[in-house]
C-alpha cells in the first residue's frame, strides 16, 4: 500500500483542490492576538499592524479573524459531504489599552457556522504550566488576580451529517481502534504537554511556529478518518499533520506559506520508518497488555493472536512505513502490515 503527501508552498485562501476532495481537515491555525502572530497577519493585511499601532485591540482581533476566514471558507468547499474539521485553537490574553481575553475559539465556531459546517462535540486540551510565575495579577491578595490558561480548544465541526460508507468496507475496519483507546480518546478533556520545535536554537523559525504534538494529529487522524483518506492541514507549519497521516497510513495535503519550513520537513523523515514500527507494535502492546487477564473480551483479532472487546475491532489492522521518498509535489509512503 502507499499513500501521497502533497505540500504547497502557498496561501491555502487560493487552493487549487477540486470540491468535496478532502475527507478530513486537522489544523492549528496562528491565533489572533497572540504577539508573535503579529508579523504575519500584518503582512497579510496591513490594516492589522495599524489597529495595533492605534490600541484598537477589538480592531485588530476581528481583522486577525478576517484574514483566518479565507481558509474557512476553503475548507468548508473542499471538505467532502459528512468530512470533519478539527481546529486547535488557544484563546489570548493581552494588555492593549487594558488587559483582556480575546476569545479565538469563539470567533472561529462562529466563523465555521457561518460557512454551513455544523459544530460537534470537540476536546479540552490541558497544557499543565509548570512555572512558578504562573499566576497573575495581585499575588495572593484579592480581587485582581485571574486564572491561568492552561487550555486550548479542538474544535470539531462536519460538513452535512454522517458520512455514508460501506458497512463492510476493509478500510474502514481495518482502521478500527481498540475499545479501551476509544474510552480514552473520545474524552472531552486530554492532558498532554506541547511540543518542542524540531528546528535549531538560532533559527527565528522556531519563535515563529506553532507545532503541537504529534499525538493529538495523530489521535484526530485515527479517530475521524478511514485509509484512503485525504487529510488536509492549511496551515502546515513544520509538517506534524502530515507526519500523523504517513503514521495513520492516510493521504495528506498541506498548505505552507513559508517555503523554508517545507525544506526542514524532511529531516524529520529520517527515522521515519523506524518511528512507524516502534509506535504500532508499542499500540498493540498496550492493547495486549488491556487483553492479559481479562475474561470479557469476547471476540478474536483477525490478524493478532489476541482477543478484542467487540466485534468491530476484529478486522483492525496496523501498517507501518516501509519508506519515504520525494515526489513532484510531496512525498510517498510506501506501507505494510504490521506482523506481531
Amino acid at each position: 500500500m502507499q499513500t501521497e503527501h502533497a505540500v504547497h508552498v502557498g496561501d491555502a485562501r487560493e487552493s487549487a483542490l477540486p470540491d468535496g476532495s478532502v475527507d478530513l481537515v486537522v489544523t492549528s491555525p496562528p491565533y489572533p492576538m497572540i504577539e508573535m502572530w503579529d508579523d504575519l497577519f500584518a503582512s497579510l493585511d496591513p490594516a492589522v499592524g495599524e489597529a495595533l499601532d492605534a490600541d484598537d485591540g477589538d480592531r485588530a482581533f476581528d481583522l486577525m479573524h478576517d484574514v483566518l476566514d479565507g481558509v474557512w471558507a476553503e475548507v468548508a468547499r473542499v471538505l467532502a459531504p459528512g468530512g470533519i474539521a478539527c481546529v486547535n485553537v488557544g484563546d489570548a490574553t493581552r494588555t492593549v489599552e487594558e488587559f483582556s481575553l480575546y476569545p479565538n475559539h469563539v470567533e472561529i465556531v462562529r466563523r465555521m457556522r457561518e460557512h454551513g459546517l455544523a459544530q460537534l462535540p470537540g476536546v479540552l486540551w490541558r497544557k499543565p504550566v509548570n512555572r512558578a510565575t504562573k499566576f497573575m495579577g495581585s499575588g495572593m491578595l484579592p480581587p485582581n488576580a485571574y486564572p491561568t490558561l492552561e487550555h486550548e480548544h479542538v474544535l470539531v465541526f462536519r460538513k452535512g451529517g454522517p458520512r455514508r460508507l460501506d458497512p463492510g468496507a476493509d478500510e474502514r475496519y481495518e482502521a478500527a481502534y481498540f475499545w479501551e483507546e476509544r474510552n480514552e480518546w473520545f474524552s472531552d478533556l486530554w492532558t498532554f504537554n506541547g511540543a518542542a520545535q524540531d528546528l535549531a536554537p538560532d533559527d527565528d523559525r522556531r519563535e515563529r511556529s506553532g507545532a503541537y504534538p504529534l499525538a493529538l494529529p495523530l489521535r484526530l487522524v485515527r479517530m475521524f478518518s478511514t485509509r484512503g483518506d485525504v487529510v488536509l492541514d492549511p496551515f502546515w507549519g513544520t509538517g506534524t499533520t502530515t507526519l500523523a497521516a504517513m503514521l495513520a497510513a492516510r493521504d495528506s495535503v498541506g498548505y505552507e506559506l513559508d517555503a523554508s519550513f517545507v525544506g526542514a520537513f524532511e529531516a524529520r523523515l529520517a527515522d521515519l520508518p523506524e518511528t512507524s514500527r516502534e509506535r504500532a507494535r508499542a499500540r498493540l502492546e498496550r492493547h495486549r497488555a488491556f487483553a492479559a487477564g481479562r475474561d470479557d473480551l469476547d471476540y478474536e483479532a483477525e490478524h493478532y493472536d489476541f482477543p478484542v472487546m467487540t466485534r468491530q475491532e476484529r478486522r483492525v489492522r496496523l501498517y507501518d512505513v516501509e519508506s519515504v521518498e520525494r515526489t513532484d509535489d510531496g512525498f510517498r509512503c510506501r506501507h505494510a502490515p504490521v506482523e506481531f
